[in-house]
């Protein structure tokens, strides 16, 4: 039978911590948002990268989704520049790596509840 790790999304499937992964969640999500308004509004890329203060190849990657090319605060810059508001959500779940490491030390730990935040970006335009 074979070993199977089952991931709660592609972007925890690639990345090392869960940081990394809700750090390429959030850059996804407004790359999404920003190539959405450039396409609606029909915009070339050159008329997109003025609108969004970049240039006209950082567009380019953009719309071909080169995820690795941007930085959030890069993003959020450019969405900012589109009239775009970020809010983020904050979701409280339990995190099950840390009962895990909790229960493998020798010592017990005290008694409480640990909570990982998750937190994912929401693009809101205004």
């Amino acid at each position: 039978m074979k070993n199977t790790k089952v991931f709660a999304s592609v972007w925890d499937a690639i990345s090392d911590t869960t940081e990394q992964a809700a750090n390429l969640r959030a850059r996804a999500e407004l790359i999404h948002k920003i190539a959405g308004i450039v396409k609606g509004n029909q915009w070339t890329q050159v008329e997109a990268a003025r609108r969004c203060g970049v240039t006209q190849p950082r567009i380019n990657d953009l719309l071909r989704a080169r995820i690795s090319r941007f930085s959030l605060d890069a993003l959020v810059n450019m969405a900012s520049a589109l009239g775009l508001r970020l809010t983020v959500e904050s979701i409280d779940k339990p995190q099950p790596e840390v009962a895990a490491k909790a229960s493998a030390r020798k010592a017990p730990r005290k008694e409480g509840k640990r909570e990982r935040i998750a937190t994912r970006a929401r693009v809101a335009s205004q």
